[in-house]
């Protein structure tokens, strides 16, 4: 079956990508406006097909320069030249500058070469949907991606996708046929398809740091950034990843670093603002996006308790989240409401072994509760889990003012700063390879 599908593909493949009214032939190295073909320099063509490969991401000067000279050194003027031409012909919205750093193709790139025309619109499509975050769109493009597979199961950008999917719908919904397991092998395919592939890289990030595996993703980030050093999605994981090891300056320096370089960026850094104590920030951050808990704990910490309770109840009745996001929002609930006995066995009861960072705000739950013994514990487990909370974060949140009088909390600080420590000396292991790391990622928050 899967041979006569690859059969059937193959006859129907694109050979060409297309944008607005053009049609770009690798193969031939031609690119046609309609029926008409349009003469392009050698150089420019090969400039054109570099950045219609990455639509809509940036692709950094240096890396243009190694593609078209690899082993001349040329002036900027060269490459500034190129794509003056590309925009005389394409337009000159076509191509945009990102000052200091290079360029973005922005037309829309409707089909692409070994993907069939309708494939590649389901594809579209469901990235779309997956944008939009709810638990139903997720569904919907979850979907589509298995079908854009059966189509062609060698397109790498789709099981990169599904295994974002996937993972999302294994943390936020429940009764879903998604797993860690399935998002893994997504992620390997995508992988053996196409090593290099940035959607791969940034999406693997999420299911990584959830596993404990934060050191892991920050090698490879870091790794990554040496070869591609303006590469937008990895500075967005490396948001997550940072705040994961306890850097929260940097984790938000990652995140500028991010919309910088691509403005459409999405990052977790509202949750690295929340552990930074900027509330007000936090949920600006936050907004925009389907709500789950954040803004609602920032709210709560705000001593806006009326809202806070309003958002957990009106979520919690129009959605069917997963059993652990169920859990953290109902036992911040229960927190506010007083049902101190409830919001502990929901807390006690609940899988976190998917979720290290939920421990922490777990553990901030048991401490405003007065629990203080069990919120040590879970920052304990977390901190092995591999979710290291900040010692800022310990000093400064006011729903640990009572742990900061425990017996034991100069002991779990001098542990949390020695983690941050190591993540710190690990980070600056690759920041000193790198000039730009040591000015970029060592801000405050």
């Amino acid at each position: 079956m899967a041979q006569g599908f690859s059969k059937k593909n193959q006859s129907t493949a694109e050979t060409a990508y297309r944008f607005a009214d053009f049609a770009l032939y690798p193969r031939d190295r031609l690119l046609k406006r309609g029926t008409a073909s349009i003469l392009l320099e050698t150089k420019a063509f090969d400039a054109l097909l570099c950045l219609v490969r990455a639509a809509e991401h940036l692709v950094s000067k240096q890396e243009l320069r190694q593609i078209l000279w690899p082993d001349v050194h040329v002036s900027e003027r060269n490459l500034t030249n190129l794509i003056v031409s590309l925009r005389k012909i394409l337009g000159r919205d076509a191509i945009r500058t990102v000052s200091k750093h290079g360029y973005r193709f922005e037309l829309p790139v409707s089909g692409e070469p070994g993907i069939s025309r309708e494939t590649h619109e389901k594809f579209v499509r469901a990235r779309e949907l997956t944008a939009q975050r709810s638990l139903k769109s997720m569904l919907l493009a979850r979907d589509l991606y298995w079908t854009c597979l059966a189509e062609n199961p060698n397109f790498a950008p789709a099981w990169a996708w599904l295994g974002r999917c996937c993972w999302f719908l294994d943390k936020f919904s429940e009764g879903t046929s998604a797993g860690p397991e399935l998002a893994e092998a997504a992620f390997q395919r995508a992988f053996v398809l196409d090593p290099d592939l940035a959607s791969a890289h940034q999406f693997y990030t999420l299911l990584q740091v959830d596993m404990g595996r934060a050191d892991e993703a920050m090698t490879r980030l870091f790794r990554r950034l040496q070869y591609h050093p303006t590469e937008p999605e990895s500075f967005s994981s490396l948001v997550q990843v940072l705040r994961f090891r306890g850097l929260l300056g940097e984790s938000v320096s990652a995140h500028k670093r991010a919309v910088e370089l691509d403005p459409a960026m999405a990052t977790s850094v509202a949750h690295t603002y929340f552990l930074a104590g900027k509330y007000e920030t936090a949920i600006e951050a936050y907004s925009g996006r389907a709500g789950y808990y954040l803004d609602v704990a920032a709210w709560a910490v705000l001593d806006d308790r009326r809202q806070a309770t309003v958002l957990l109840r009106e979520r919690l009745r129009k959605t069917q989240f997963s059993k652990l996001i169920t859990a953290l929002m109902t036992s911040l609930l229960a927190v506010l409401e007083g049902k101190k006995t409830d919001a502990a066995r929901i807390m006690e009861e609940a899988d976190t072994s998917r979720e290290p960072e939920i421990l922490l705000y777990f553990a901030r739950h048991y401490c405003h509760l007065g629990l203080l013994d069990p919120s040590i514990r879970a920052l304990e487990i977390a901190a092995r889990s591999g979710f290291i909370c900040a010692p800022e974060t310990l000093k400064s949140d006011p729903w640990f003012g009572l742990l900061r009088k425990h017996k034991h909390f100069g002991s779990l600080l001098s542990t949390a700063h020695a983690f941050v420590e190591d993540a710190r000396s690990a980070f600056a292991t690759y920041a000193d390879s790198s000039k730009f790391f040591a000015k970029s990622l060592s801000r405050p928050v």
